[in-house]
């Protein structure tokens, strides 16, 4: 783990920088963490009870919280989907146990994915429009809870990270200053700090 915890870089390095570099008046207007969700769909599991229990468990291990299991709003006949039907489980982290989570991904977790070098935001993607970043893992196992040698079934999940970023680059820029180890090459920064920040002034 890191000598110094995600909130404490946040209150004593990155809102300095951020002010600074997204030309803030305050450091109140900063983009700040909001919440974390871990999200994990059932795609052809559905039906599979035991399924559902190794993706409840998978989540309450990782997270230290008990999941909630998500049901589908309408029926999809096409796949074979009725209204009410459990379709995936989620968790929510805020406050000490969401920075705890993001010290182990940052530290940790990323480090262990297989063949991983980084992660590739040099067209935007893993953001949404509303400042938030989503990032998928194949595998599961990438997290240091869970045990290669345990693990029956492999499955993927979402984590998505909510801020009050007001669009994709002040996420960006949040992410890559609290540590997340991004690759993005320095045109394709400058591209998306002219695109954003650009309508600000």
């Amino acid at each position: 783990m890191s000598t110094i915890n995600i909130k404490e870089k946040y209150q004593k390095e990155v809102l300095k920088q951020l002010k600074q570099d997204l030309n803030l008046k305050n450091v109140l207007q900063t983009p700040k963490l909001e919440k974390v969700t871990l999200n994990v769909g059932l795609g052809k599991s559905l039906s599979n009870k035991d399924y559902i229990k190794v993706v409840e468990d998978t989540l309450r291990r990782i997270t230290g919280q008990h999941p909630i299991l998500t049901k589908a709003k309408k029926s999809i006949s096409s796949f074979k989907i009725r209204e009410g039907m459990v379709v995936g489980a989620k968790v929510t982290l805020r406050g000490k146990r969401m920075y705890d989570f993001l010290d182990k991904l940052i530290n940790i977790t990323f480090p262990r994915v297989k063949d991983f070098r980084g992660i590739d935001v040099s067209k935007g993607k893993h953001f949404d429009k509303h400042g938030n970043f989503s990032y998928g893992f194949k595998e599961h196992i990438s997290f240091p809870e869970i045990k290669a040698d345990e693990v029956e079934n492999i499955h993927g999940l979402e984590v998505t990270i909510s801020t009050t970023a007001k669009n994709p680059f002040e996420c960006y820029l949040l992410l890559k200053y609290l540590g997340f180890p991004f690759v993005v090459e320095e045109k394709n920064e400058d591209a998306l700090r002219e695109k954003y920040l650009s309508k600000k002034n």
